[in-house]
């Protein structure tokens, strides 16, 4: 087998630091001069190195002033995990919070596995539906893990989001998603006020950081009410 190029050596070696925690969100990288030193290799073959780990949302770049750790919550594969709050706010939009169900209980076998939680083992359960001007537009459903975030049902999510508070509680490193068109539960339904067999978008998103699952979520939303949009330029 042929050994790495040079650029991959450098990538590998700066993304398992920040893999391992090595730099936090924000904190300087090493610089290029540092790098060029430390492998024996170009200015060119570090900045390649550098310019992959920004285009995977790994790093920032700052013209003058170096290159620095993103925030994980960046990681998602270029799906960024934004806020219901915000994105609805920026569209002009009033946002409302109606907590359903914040409690611990035993989390399902299903659940519990996906959390790396023994079987019957407790886990915080929230029920919350997101409304824009005064429409139900989500029902989220939502299992976090106690070991990551333990004080997450003394929050008030009327005033905050989940998404939000486990961003900065708990950011995450690695992130798995799923969306599809399928039909809410009895309660989902009740909750939403749509009928049983509205057709809706579910999103189920599963986030972890260096050591344990942190929360497993099943967003969903009235086909009839909410569109995923997006642009793109050259």
């Amino acid at each position: 087998m042929s050994a790495p190029a040079p650029y991959a050596r450098v990538k590998a070696w700066l993304k398992n630091g920040l893999a391992r925690g090595r730099w936090p969100a924000g904190r300087p990288m090493p610089s290029e001069a540092d790098l060029v030193a430390r492998f024996g290799v170009s200015r060119m073959t570090v900045n390649r190195a550098l310019r992959e780990l920004q285009s995977e949302g790994l790093v920032t770049r700052s013209q003058g002033r170096g290159t620095f750790a993103a925030p994980l919550h960046r990681v998602a594969a270029r799906l960024t995990i934004r806020d219901l709050h915000e994105e609805i706010e920026a569209g002009g939009h009033v946002h409302r919070a109606r907590v359903h169900r914040a409690r611990a209980e035993p989390a399902p076998a299903a659940v519990a596995a996906r959390l790396g939680l023994a079987a019957g083992g407790r886990a915080f359960h929230t029920v919350i539906v997101h409304s824009r001007d005064g429409v139900p537009l989500q029902c989220e459903d939502r299992w976090v893990n106690p070991a990551a975030a333990p004080d997450y049902l003394g929050v008030d999510f009327t005033r905050t989001t989940p998404t939000h508070y486990l961003l900065e509680v708990a950011p995450f490193w690695k992130a798995q998603y799923g969306i599809e068109a399928g039909v809410p539960t009895a309660l989902e339904a009740r909750l939403l006020g749509i009928g049983a067999r509205e057709p809706c978008l579910v999103v189920t998103r599963r986030t972890e950081d260096h050591q344990r699952p942190i929360t497993l979520a099943r967003l969903v939303h009235p086909g009839s009410r909410y569109t995923i949009e997006g642009g793109f330029a050259p």
